[in-house]
């Protein structure tokens, strides 16, 4: 900033206390909406200007803030509502600008699929003509040549947080799961032949995922999306993943406390009930029966068969 610019520094929160004023504003706000990690954060920038100050009266006050910030985390643990995130895509010329575009919506944490997709047609339908608007009710990618040019497409898919590995060593608590997020995954089933789901041994999964240009939580709550990949899993990785996912499961619900014995009944069933048609009895019986004769296929069949190792131990 430069000083001789008129009137910038003379406003009324250019100063030590304005700045207070409004780091504990924004502290109190943050504790509203439940992110009470962040209160923390902030407090941390105003704690040494009371301290140079002296002011033991407002010291005593936000330590006792932060001490009620801290008590709500190891009180509300996982019940806290942070976002559900939901993919839009806009197709249509009558979309003008936001035609081809794709954002991802962050709403409130128990909204569902169908919710969303009525308010947006509800409110393109306005605009455009309740005729004239349609949901496109798959995951599918959209060739816009199967469109009517005289309709407005929207497409929404139901997107979850997506972390690398690396990440997942930083992101321990499930504030930091939920905080800070830019990049969303969501998954589309598929077969060679067209279908979207098949037989164990050919069913292929598309993981797709989305960056935004900003972090969620943000001023905004939709984001563009800037860029986009697509990794392809072969039915064997699709069957690893699943593997992985049950131990995940039944993992959590050995581990419950206080213990849960209707959850670990339900997962059990999942698990190894005999009417599961494509559960792991299954898969063991189309990826494991022979050793596999593409040397290409030896990781992941060995993969697999760890999996299997780890889930029959759980």
């Amino acid at each position: 900033l430069s000083p001789d610019e008129d009137g910038i520094c003379s406003g009324r929160y250019f100063s030590e206390s304005g700045l207070v004023g409004l780091l504990e504003q924004a502290a109190e706000l943050f504790s509203t909406g439940g992110l009470y990690e962040t209160v923390n954060e902030v407090y941390k920038i105003v704690i040494p200007i009371l301290e140079a100050h002296r002011d033991f009266r407002k010291l005593t006050l936000t330590h006792c803030k932060l001490q009620k910030a801290f008590d709500s985390i190891i009180n509300k643990g996982q019940k806290r509502m942070f976002g559900t995130y939901f993919r839009v895509g806009f197709y249509g010329s009558k979309f003008g600008d936001l035609d081809e575009q794709e954002f991802v919506y962050k709403e409130p944490a128990i909204t569902k699929l169908p919710e969303i997709s009525h308010r947006l047609e509800g409110f393109y339908g306005q605009c455009f003509g309740e005729d004239a608007v349609e949901v496109i009710k798959d995951s599918a990618p959209v060739d816009k040549r199967k469109l009517d040019p005289n309709k407005a497409y929207i497409q929404i898919t139901f997107v979850e947080p997506y972390f690398d590995e690396y990440e997942m060593k930083d992101r321990v608590t499930y504030f930091e799961k939920n905080f800070n997020l830019c990049r969303f995954m969501y998954t589309t089933p598929f077969t060679m032949d067209g279908r979207p789901r098949g037989e164990l041994s050919e069913q292929y999964k598309r993981n797709t995922i989305l960056t935004t240009m900003h972090a969620f939580p943000y001023i905004k709550t939709r984001i563009n999306v800037i860029q986009k990949e697509e990794f392809i899993l072969t039915p064997i990785e699709v069957a690893i993943e699943d593997m992985r996912k049950k131990t995940q499961e039944l993992t959590a619900a050995t581990n419950q406390e206080p213990p849960d014995p209707k959850m670990l009944q339900m997962v059990l069933q999942g698990s190894v009930g005999a009417t599961v048609n494509q559960g792991p009895l299954e898969v063991a019986q189309v990826f494991l029966a022979e050793i596999p004769a593409d040397p290409k296929l030896y990781r992941h069949h060995n993969k697999l068969r760890l999996c299997f190792k780890e889930f029959i131990m759980r």
